[in-house]
């Protein structure tokens, strides 16, 4: 005598049933949060083309794009117009690079632009200063409140000037 085939049909149901009534069925997703960092890097260098040339090289030590931001820390940033452009935090963003900390510009004929605050625009090459600056070109020394700078055509405004000048005519 043997188990009937209706019977063992009928125990493996119930079987099924207690399993799948026993599994606790949860979003195991729901209680992590999200990381909304869409890209990150570290220790790279972009280099920006056209057809014809390079348009610009930056090296930065670390970028985070968050909320289609880039954050970046640690950037040296050159143009044909700027040689160096250095800041310890950045933001990009719409072609606008807002620059927190130790910046320092070089600009190609020379003069050295230094600031905490700053904003350089990408697509038409101004530096905009909103704080205290000091722009150095050997004896040469100005001071001021803020700065608006074209690197294209090399014309600089400033308010609350102070400065050392030095010219070869007596």
């Amino acid at each position: 005598m043997g188990i009937r085939l209706e019977w063992l049909v009928i125990l493996l149901i119930i079987i099924t049933v207690v399993g799948t009534t026993m599994v606790k069925l949860t979003n195991t997703t729901e209680g992590l949060e999200s990381n909304s960092k869409e890209l990150e890097f570290h220790n790279t260098t972009f280099i920006e083309v056209d057809i014809y040339s390079m348009l610009s090289k930056s090296f930065v030590q670390k970028g985070i794009m968050q909320d289609s931001i880039l954050h970046l820390e640690q950037l040296n940033y050159s143009t044909k117009n700027i040689r160096l452009l250095v800041s310890d935090y950045a933001k990009y963003s719409h072609d606008i690079l807002s620059l927190e900390g130790n910046i320092n510009l070089e600009e190609s004929e020379g003069y050295i632009y230094s600031a905490e605050h700053a904003e350089y625009n990408q697509k038409n090459g101004i530096l905009r200063v909103k704080s205290k600056f000091t722009v150095i070109k050997g004896k040469n020394i100005i001071h001021g409140t803020s700065l608006y700078y074209d690197t294209v055509k090399k014309e600089m405004n400033a308010t609350k000037v102070d400065a050392v000048i030095y010219t070869t005519k007596k």
